[in-house]
């Protein structure tokens, strides 16, 4: 058990990639990383009113509705990495198509302020479960996506992932 189980996960403990998304992070304690990021959606998207969340920054780019319902998706598949992992089950979990769930999910016939609550909603959900596992479940692992990670790595990961997707819409979608 470590002294201090919110601490960013070791490189053994996640995919090398995703070490990359992880620099992005300020933040000490997966907690605050979770919440801080979450926070900071709503606010960004607040400056996509009425159909200009519809704009795609490409031709085949995802629309900022879209996007943000990648992000629920995601959130979804990490809250079951989280509960998986936290309660020592021992199945492989699957990667998933985001391309294919984005397109299945047309999230563009959403308004975007349902979109950025029903992410708000589910991140609150895996708030809730990180904030309630014992210590020890924090050093659990499994089998995601073909790669042996963490509870630690998953729940990091699910905050630079959407670290990463608000810097792109600053970027992309906001930048001229």
């Amino acid at each position: 058990m470590s002294d201090q189980p919110h601490h960013r996960p070791a490189a053994d403990e996640c995919a090398p990639h995703h070490l990359k998304y992880l620099e992005e992070l300020s933040e000490v304690d997966v907690i605050s990383a979770l919440t801080s990021t979450s926070r900071a959606l709503g606010e960004l998207c607040s400056r996509f009113p009425g159909d200009a969340s519809l704009h795609r920054y490409a031709p085949g780019k995802w629309s900022v509705r879209e996007l943000v319902g990648h992000l629920a998706d995601a959130e979804r598949v990490f809250g079951y990495r989280m509960v998986s992992i936290a309660r020592g089950s021992s199945l492989a979990l699957p990667g998933f198509d985001e391309d294919a769930y984005v397109a299945a999910a047309e999230s563009d016939r959403q308004e975007l302020p349902s979109l950025v609550s029903e992410f708000s909603l589910l991140r609150e959900a895996n708030l809730r479960l990180l904030r309630t596992v014992p210590d020890a479940a924090w050093e659990r692992r499994a089998e995601v996506n073909g790669r042996n990670v963490s509870l630690r790595a998953v729940a990091w990961f699910a905050a630079s992932h959407l670290r990463h997707h608000l810097g792109v819409l600053e970027v992309r979608y906001l930048q001229p």
